[in-house]
Order: C-alpha cells, then sequence, then structure tokens
C-alpha cells in the first residue's frame, strides 16, 4: 500500500511517495538501500528506524538509534512496534515527519454495507452480528495476523482478572488490554448497567481525549445479546457519531450465561480502518471473560454477607458447638426448627445493678458490663455452654443445647464456679483502677425445653421455650452475693461433684428447695 512521507529538515519541507509495505529510515549515504535518507541530519543513525504497513495499520520500529525516535513527543527506543495514527507527528534526530497510509484504488474485498431495518440510530451501518451464546472461532482464522497476540491475551486474562481485587482497576486493566490487541481499536469504553435506574454507567474507557460511546448502539447489544461490527454512513449520520468522530466500531455484552452486566466497545475514526470478524470474536471472548469475573465478584460478596450473617447469629455458640453448626449452614441444613429434651439453664445476674448505675455515666455502664460480660461469656464457652441472650445486667446460658451433652449438669455447675471467680478477678482489675466493682449470682435449673432455631431461612435466631427457664430465674433472684444455688433436679447429677448446703428459699411461686455450692470436691 502507497505510503507518503512529509518530513522537515533545517526548515526544509519535502514530500515523497514510497511503493512499499517496509520503509526503512536513516542515513544510507551511496549504499543502494531502498528507503527514506536523512543524510542530511547527522543525528540520525545509519539504520535509525523503520515503518511497516500490516492489515492497512501504520508501524513504527526504532532500530536501537544512538538519539532515539519520538511519537508525540515520546521517546518509544525499547517498546517494539509502535502504531502510528493520522496526524501523529514523529522526531528522528532533528527531522519532523508526518506518515500518510494512502488507500488503494480499488481495494481486494471491497466493504458491502446493508442498512439494518433495526437500528434506530440514523447513519449506521450494521455490517456483521454474531451471538454470544455460540462457540466463538477465534484462534482458527491463521491468516488474521494478531491471532496469536490475541490468543495469548486471552489464555493470560484470567489470571490478571484473578489478581485485580478493586473493580474500578479490574474494568480499567480490561479495557486497556482490549485495545492494545485488535489492531484497528483507537479508543474504547466499558459501561455497567445501573438496573434501579435503568441507565448505563461508564467505568473504565481509553482515549486520547474524551470517551466515544453510541448509548443506543450499546443498548442494542444489551437487548439483543449479540456483538457486531458497524459503520457510519455519510447521510443521515446522527448527531452523537459525528460529534465523537466514529467511523466504525464493535460492540459486545458483558455476559456470562444469561446474566448481562454491560457492554465493552470499540472505535476508530480511521476511514481505513476495518474491523474483521477474528476482531468480533476476540471481543465478545473478552466480554465473557469480564461477566465471568463480574459475576465471581458478586457470588462472593453475596457469599461474604452470608458468612457475616451466620457469623453474628453463631457469635453466641462455643467454638465447639459452633463447627457442627457451621458445617450444617455451608451445606444448606442450618433451617428452622428445634427439639424437646432436657438442658441445664444458667442465670447470671450483677447485683445491685440498678442501684450502683444511678450515679454513674452511661459510657462507664457500657464499659463495666463490658468487663464483666467478657469473661462471663469466655468461660461459659470453655465449658461447652450456649449464651441465649443477655437482659440488661443478665446472662441467660445454657448447657446441652444445641448439640445434646450427657455432661450438661456437671458443665453448667463447673461453669458457674468459674464464672464467680472470673467475676472477682474482674473487680480486682477494676479496685485497682479506682472503678466501680461488681458481686454476681448465679442459679441454676435442669428441665424439658424447646429448644432450636426459630424465623425463617434469612433470620434465625436461637432460643429456649420452657419452665425451666423461669426456675432458673428464680433460684438467681434467690442468691446472695456471690452464691451459685442449684436446683434438687441439679443437685442429683453432681452430688459427687460438689459440696453444698442444703437450704430454701421463698418465690413468687412459693418456697423453693435449692442447693448453695460451696466448693468442687476434691
Amino acid at each position: 500500500m502507497p505510503l507518503q512521507i512529509t518530513w522537515d529538515c533545517q526548515g526544509s519541507e519535502n514530500v515523497r511517495d514510497f511503493q512499499t509495505d517496509r520503509l526503512m529510515i536513516g542515513r544510507f549515504g551511496k549504499a543502494d538501500i531502498q528507503g527514506l535518507d536523512l543524510s542530511a541530519d547527522f543525528n540520525v543513525s545509519r539504520q535509525h528506524a523503520v515503518i511497516e504497513v500490516n492489515n492497512n495499520i501504520v508501524w513504527l520500529t526504532d532500530l536501537g538509534s544512538r538519539f532515539g525516535t519520538q511519537i508525540n513527543g515520546h521517546d518509544i527506543r525499547g517498546h517494539g512496534k509502535m502504531r502510528l495514527w493520522p496526524g501523529d507527528t514523529v522526531l528522528i534526530g532533528q527531522t519532523t515527519l508526518r506518515v500518510t497510509l494512502i488507500p488503494d484504488a480499488t481495494p481486494d474485498v471491497p466493504v458491502v454495507a446493508v442498512p439494518d431495518a433495526n437500528c434506530s440510530l440514523p447513519g449506521v451501518m450494521i455490517l456483521k452480528t454474531i451471538k454470544t451464546d455460540r462457540s466463538l472461532t477465534i484462534g482458527k482464522d491463521a491468516a488474521v495476523p494478531a491471532t496469536a497476540k490475541c490468543l495469548a491475551m486471552i489464555l493470560d486474562l484470567p489470571r490478571q482478572l484473578a489478581a485485580q481485587a478493586d473493580r474500578s482497576e479490574l474494568l480499567q486493566t480490561i479495557m486497556n488490554r482490549v485495545v492494545e490487541a485488535i489492531p484497528c481499536a483507537r479508543r474504547g469504553a466499558l459501561l455497567m448497567c445501573d438496573p434501579q435506574q435503568d441507565a448505563l454507567l461508564l467505568k473504565a474507557y481509553v482515549s486520547p481525549d474524551e470517551p466515544a460511546v453510541s448509548e443506543t448502539l450499546a443498548r442494542r447489544a444489551l437487548h439483543e445479546k449479540r456483538g457486531f461490527i458497524w459503520r457510519s454512513s455519510v447521510e443521515n449520520i446522527s448527531q452523537s457519531l459525528l460529534q465523537c468522530q466514529i467511523v466504525t466500531g464493535m460492540y459486545a455484552p458483558l455476559q456470562w450465561q444469561d446474566q448481562v452486566f454491560g457492554v465493552i466497545c470499540v472505535d476508530t475514526p480511521v476511514v481505513t480502518d476495518t474491523f474483521r470478524e477474528a476482531d468480533l470474536e476476540f471481543l465478545i471472548a473478552i466480554g465473557q471473560y469480564a461477566a465471568m469475573t463480574l459475576a465471581d465478584q458478586q457470588m462472593r460478596a453475596k457469599l461474604h454477607q452470608s458468612n457475616k450473617l451466620v457469623d453474628r447469629l453463631l457469635a453466641n455458640f462455643s467454638p465447639k458447638v459452633r463447627a457442627p453448626l457451621l458445617e450444617r449452614a455451608s451445606e444448606g441444613k442450618l433451617r428452622p426448627g428445634g427439639v424437646k429434651s432436657e438442658i441445664t439453664v444458667l442465670f447470671c445476674d450483677i447485683c445491685g445493678f440498678s442501684l450502683q448505675c444511678a450515679n454513674m455515666d452511661a459510657s462507664d455502664v457500657v464499659d463495666m458490663l463490658n468487663d464483666y460480660f467478657q469473661p462471663m461469656v469466655e468461660t461459659i464457652f470453655c465449658h461447652d455452654g450456649t449464651v441465649d441472650k443477655f437482659v440488661g445486667d443478665a446472662v441467660l446460658a445454657v448447657f446441652g443445647s444445641p448439640q445434646a451433652d450427657p455432661q450438661h449438669h456437671q458443665k453448667a455447675v463447673r461453669a458457674a464456679l468459674a464464672i464467680q471467680q472470673a467475676v472477682q478477678a474482674t473487680s480486682r482489675l477494676r479496685a485497682a483502677r479506682g472503678d466501680v466493682t461488681c458481686r454476681v449470682r448465679i442459679g441454676l435449673h435442669c428441665g424439658e425445653v424447646f429448644h432450636g432455631f426459630i424465623g425463617t431461612v434469612d433470620r434465625l435466631e436461637f432460643t429456649i421455650i420452657g419452665n425451666a427457664v423461669n426456675r432458673a430465674s428464680r433460684y438467681c433472684e434467690g442468691a446472695g452475693e456471690g452464691e451459685v444455688l442449684i436446683s434438687p433436679e441439679v443437685f442429683e447429677h453432681v452430688f459427687n461433684l460438689v459440696k453444698a448446703d442444703k437450704t430454701t428459699i421463698q418465690t413468687k411461686e412459693g418456697p423453693l428447695t435449692a442447693y448453695r455450692i460451696k466448693e468442687l470436691k476434691p
């Protein structure tokens, strides 16, 4: 294809046409070399640079020159082949060049554009459409010189996308690689759907100035789930295409399976540029990769949110109990439901809490509760208990639920005594700081209750329902400061474990027999 070179050296402008696809530039002297001889410029190396034409694309390569080669002020030494666009300025030594590609009078394969009756954008002719839900043939056309480069990008893209955690960086990476790989693509843009506003949001673009996008063509790719090549016609061209100087381009949906996330598009303002079917299939493949990554990110976000909900749900369970619950949740088996069986209920209350809080700031009250509740909960977990709820200054815990435990009576009693020790240790620390200290009372009772998860699949809560809860509360109310009271039903199971005094407490339900634990037996 003919090349026209215009160069200016020391104020003298010259123009010459060359009938070649490969043009050497340098200081040749009398050597018989076909090329552009710039011997008048002493800053030009003997073999300085080479211009090549491939598929109507002009490429410039610096050949390791001494003073370098610049395109629009940027040195390209060591960068390999660099594309020359119409209007680009090349500086070689002290000589300024402009390269113009002269189209052949009779192209080998004339482009026949037929207006598409389904296209609502005036002045646009659809040249080729490809459905995005079929197998692509990219890589099978050996005649396309860029095939190897496109295939290399497709093979390497999953690794690059996996390394991008930030979505904006991910989309910009995709757009940069697409424009780099498609020979005729000078500009590109990626738009994402905003379903709440039925809008297309520009998320990434590559352009020397402003992004060039036709929203009408983008919505067509979305609705039809097809990629297509289009070219603008001189007659009836739309104002948007005219302003953006779009001559021809390609649009493809970001589609993975039946989910469409947006549109990716490239274009060129150069009349001689032509997009091929292999270019379109490559763009569709990139759109599928990008959509697959976005779908994976969306699924991970939902999974992370679900895990946070599960973590909050299971925060009241000991690690030993939590592990099988997490396994059930991962298998989708953690659902509403419960069982009726005997468990041990532990009720722990701070003595004189209301009177102590009367002269305290709200923040100090919260700090005090946190100081005491944390060792209480840790102690309950150490004995495989479950924290059912916090009721003001009280803690309600259960043993033997949600996982059955034949030792729930003994573990509950050991936990109660350990809580008293933990509270005493906390009080010593707070007293050393001059903070208000507390003492707690604990009541235990065992009995048959309904216990399990209630609610819906999206909102589950663990609960226990039964008279044993109220009875444990009565024993807690009857206990003195620093005491642990257990019911006769609990004592039946732990009589050989603890030393206890038998007593009677007065409650709303009448007198109740109780056992005041003094200590564990040796």
